[in-house]
């Protein structure tokens, strides 16, 4: 499939020896490799040639076993948590109880099928651990903005129980700042690294808006404490003016955590911005708080999420 309407291509690449895809508008180019979790390797602003996601370094960029530990995989690009973050036994009563979900759940290691629709991808996955099936839908809702339209249907004759987020790795540096809705005034650290405690509170911005580099070694997982009352994060580069930014319904995607990882597990610093259904990171922690997605049986949840990419002063990317 070639070039659309609006400047919108949709075609078949090849991305370090792996079959891709590429969606590309005037503005923005975006490649997927549907046999690795449908993981999205590139997310390139074009107009300046900036690169937002990671890629793997000196790591392969391979085929994931089943059920193996997140860290040793290619650690880039962005992936799909679902349904857990944490890996935990199923928490529910029923025919699921126990089984268990891995690492970062199950999709980032499950190959998807695509579909290059015209203006689109769609790409689809079926649970292994559960019975779901999980769709992922992306297109350009504008010029500079990529929307991600995600579906999960429940195939099973239970309830399902389960938490999304995404996990886009994100290039940083010392001038990248994180930016989040003006409400925020509060994080909640969930996993402190080598240097902050899992449990204890902070104030944002505070110094918590800056990541450090990877010399540091060390790494953190934050939460806005609470749902949050804007559905917004981005990353602003104070030295070039370059930008990105999420934006989502906070009915959809109440809660909002944060990743920095300054070479605590990458070997590059990188921040993820990552919009939840579930609060926090483990599925059977999340299930004990009331705090997770619940799709009944034969049932279907839906949520979507806009990717914004420019360059212009802090006032463009907003604050939500």
């Amino acid at each position: 499939m070639g070039m659309l309407r609006d400047g919108v291509t949709v075609k078949p690449a090849v991305h370090a020896g792996w079959k891709a895809v590429e969606l590309a508008s005037r503005t923005i180019r975006a490649v997927v490799v549907p046999e690795l979790g449908a993981k999205i390797v590139s997310l390139r602003y074009l107009p300046t040639g900036k690169e937002w996601l990671i890629d793997p370094g000196a790591r392969a960029l391979r085929k994931p076993d089943y059920g193996s530990a997140f860290a040793e995989a290619d650690m880039s690009g962005w992936d799909e948590c679902f349904p857990t973050i944490d890996a935990c036994a199923y928490p529910a009563d029923g025919a699921y109880a126990g089984r268990p979900l891995p690492d970062h759940g199950e999709l980032w290691s499950l190959p998807w099928s695509a579909d290059l629709q015209e203006g689109s991808l769609v790409c689809t996955v079926a649970g292994r651990a559960l019975p779901y099936a999980f769709k992922r839908r992306m297109f350009f809702a504008a010029d500079g903005t990529l929307r991600l339209e995600y579906t999960v249907e429940n195939r099973g004759a239970e309830p399902l129980a389960a938490l999304w987020t995404a996990h886009p790795q994100f290039r940083v540096t010392e001038h990248t700042r994180i930016r989040l809705p003006r409400s925020v005034d509060r994080l909640l650290c969930v996993y402190g690294g080598r240097t902050m405690k899992a449990g204890k509170r902070h104030a944002w911005p505070e110094g918590l808006d800056r990541i450090g580099p990877a010399e540091r070694r060390d790494s953190r997982k934050l939460y806005v404490d609470g749902p949050v009352d804007r559905g917004f994060a981005g990353l602003y580069e104070g030295d070039d003016g370059e930008y990105l930014s999420m934006e989502w319904a906070p009915e959809e995607l109440p809660y909002l955590g944060v990743w920095i990882d300054e070479g605590g597990f990458n070997d590059r610093a990188v921040c993820a911005l990552e919009p939840s259904n579930g609060f926090y990171d483990k599925l059977s922690d999340a299930a004990a708080r009331g705090m997770t997605l619940r799709i009944p049986p034969d049932g279907a949840a839906a949520w979507r999420l806009d990717v914004r990419l420019g360059r212009g002063s802090p006032g463009e990317l907003g604050d939500g």
